[in-house]
């Protein structure tokens, strides 16, 4: 064997040793964008969605104000959950922003299409009911900014809760399905949990009414 092919092998081994200690690396390090379960830890929003950074989504989207909070302490399994108010960033206490009238929770995301087809038919099913039924709608995915451009784009200014952690529906125990809707009474007490798409106010009117009788 001659010294050049014994270059030529130590050469490559090092090169080998060195791809396999890469891969190595590489699957030792949590993919940000793995989907595997528990490959990583949800997030309430992106770290690029800073005050900053949401400025002109939020302006755009220029939502209606999250319900103040209350002075009863609303519903029992959301006592303790703080999220952010997606129109303006100010904390809210859920179980007291809910709390002294009967409510409607939409649960959603900005890339699932039949929520998109449904938040119209929630906002429309607002207007209807006027201030006696609260209509929030809760986005379940940490791209904030994402969320109030699919709201600006559907012409949809309902409040809406930022829940990139699903803390909402893992409360109340929503089905991990989107969208999702759960109808609370005025005590804060659980009415319905509906795992269903609606297309129209009025499939919303009556799913509401039959759940609160």
């Amino acid at each position: 064997m001659t010294t050049s092919t014994r270059w030529t092998l130590f050469v490559l081994a090092v090169v080998a040793a060195l791809v396999v200690a890469l891969v190595v690396s590489l699957e030792d390090t949590p993919s940000e964008n793995s989907g595997a379960p528990g490959a990583q830890v949800a997030r309430a929003h992106r770290d690029a969605d800073t005050p900053e950074a949401l400025a002109v989504p939020r302006q755009r989207a220029d939502l209606e104000p999250c319900p103040p909070a209350g002075g009863a302490a609303g519903p029992k399994e959301l006592r303790g959950i703080v999220v952010e108010c997606a129109g303006d960033g100010a904390d809210v206490d859920v179980a007291r922003a809910l709390a002294g009238r009967p409510a409607v929770l939409n649960l959603w995301a900005y890339w699932c299409g039949p929520c998109a087809e449904e938040l119209p038919a929630m906002a429309d099913y607002q207007r209807r009911v006027g201030p006696d039924i609260a209509v929030v709608t809760v986005h379940q995915d940490e791209n904030e900014a994402a969320a109030l451009l699919r709201l600006a784009e559907l012409g949809v200014r309902l409040p809406t809760l930022q829940d990139g952690q699903r803390r909402i529906a893992a409360a109340l125990g929503v089905p991990n399905v989107m969208p999702a809707t759960v109808v609370l009474r005025a005590d804060g007490s659980v009415a319905k949990i509906l795992p269903q798409a609606f297309t129209s106010a009025d499939e919303i009117a009556v799913a509401v009414k039959n759940a609160l009788q």
